[in-house]
């Protein structure tokens, strides 16, 4: 995806919260009854097929149930490469 596309966001975020969700164990379906939403949210969100939007009270959310700093969401994927 171009960086310069305005979607970018949208994908650098949704990699990041699916790094986030493995690394603390949890299926997409956990990770959705957590934060309050349906499976097929977060199912849209982590598809790199799919773009759907979410406001950055989700982004909120997201890192609250994580236990992250919302900042790590939003890292440039090429930081992440050895993580």
């Amino acid at each position: 995806m171009n960086k310069n596309d305005e979607n970018y966001i949208y994908f650098l975020v949704a990699q990041n919260l699916k790094k986030q969700r493995k690394l603390k164990g949890y299926t997409q379906s956990q990770f959705a009854e957590l934060c309050n939403y349906s499976d097929g949210f977060i199912m849209n969100i982590e598809s790199e097929k799919y773009l759907q939007t979410f406001s950055l009270g989700t982004i909120w959310t997201f890192a609250k149930v994580l236990g992250i700093d919302v900042r790590e969401l939003f890292k440039p994927l090429d930081e992440n490469k050895d993580n």
